[in-house]
C-alpha cells in the first residue's frame, strides 16, 4: 500500500493553523459588560442575579448607538487589547424569547458572535414601538424610572463556552479537514493511474 505524502507546504499551513487557532480559542473575552452612557440599571426580577450573564438598561440611546457601542467593546481582548473576529447577526424579536426566557419583551435582538467562542445578545424593546402590541395598548408598558420616561429596556445576554469545548471543536475541525484532504487526494491518485 502506498503512503501519502503530505506537503511541506500543507503541514506548515496545518501548524499556523493550530498555533493561530489555539491562541485565538484560549484569549480572554471581554465579560464585564459597561453601562450604557446616561443610562439606568436595570434592578426588576431576571435582570441581576436571578438569570446567570443577563443584564439590563433603561436608555434613550437608539438601536444603532447602543450594537455599536458593545459591537466596539466586545471586539477586543482585555489581553492587551488584541482584536477579535468579530460580526453581528441580526435576529427576528422572537429569537430571544428561545434563548432567555419566553416572557421578555422585543422590539429587536441583535447577536455579536466571536466564531467558534462565545457571543452577546443585544436585545431592545422599545415601549412605543412594540409590534406584539396594538398601537392603542402601547401606553401600559411605558419604561419610568425614578420618574423618568426612557424611550429602550436594553438586555445583554452573554453567553459563552468553555476553552476545552472550543478547542475540542476547532481541533475536530482540524484533523477531519485533514481527513477529507487525504481521502480527496487518494481519489485523485487512483483516478490518475485508471486512466
Amino acid at each position: 500500500m502506498n503512503k501519502i505524502k503530505i506537503p511541506k507546504v500543507l503541514l506548515i499551513f496545518y501548524l499556523f493553523l493550530f498555533a493561530v487557532g489555539t491562541f485565538y480559542l484560549l484569549l480572554p473575552a471581554p465579560k464585564d459588560f459597561p453601562a450604557l452612557p446616561n443610562s439606568v440599571k436595570s434592578t426588576e426580577p431576571g435582570d441581576t442575579v436571578q438569570i446567570t450573564n443577563v443584564s439590563a438598561y433603561y436608555t434613550d440611546m437608539p438601536r444603532e448607538e447602543v450594537v455599536k457601542f458593545y459591537y466596539e467593546y466586545f471586539s477586543k481582548s482585555p489581553f492587551l487589547n488584541i482584536p477579535l473576529p468579530t460580526y453581528k447577526l441580526n435576529h427576528p424579536p422572537e429569537r430571544i424569547r428561545e434563548v432567555l426566557r419566553e416572557t421578555q419583551q422585543s422590539t429587536f435582538v441583535e447577536e455579536i458572535v466571536h466564531p467558534l467562542r462565545e457571543s452577546v445578545f443585544v436585545n431592545g424593546f422599545e415601549w412605543d414601538n412594540d409590534p406584539f402590541t396594538p398601537p392603542e395598548r402601547r401606553a401600559k408598558n411605558i419604561l419610568v424610572v425614578n420618574g423618568k420616561t426612557y424611550q429602550f429596556k436594553i438586555t445583554l445576554f452573554y453567553q459563552e463556552s468553555l476553552p476545552w469545548q472550543r478547542l475540542f471543536v476547532f481541533y475536530s475541525i482540524l484533523v477531519l479537514s485533514y481527513l477529507v484532504f487525504l481521502a480527496y487526494k487518494g481519489i485523485i491518485e487512483r483516478w490518475k493511474k485508471e486512466k
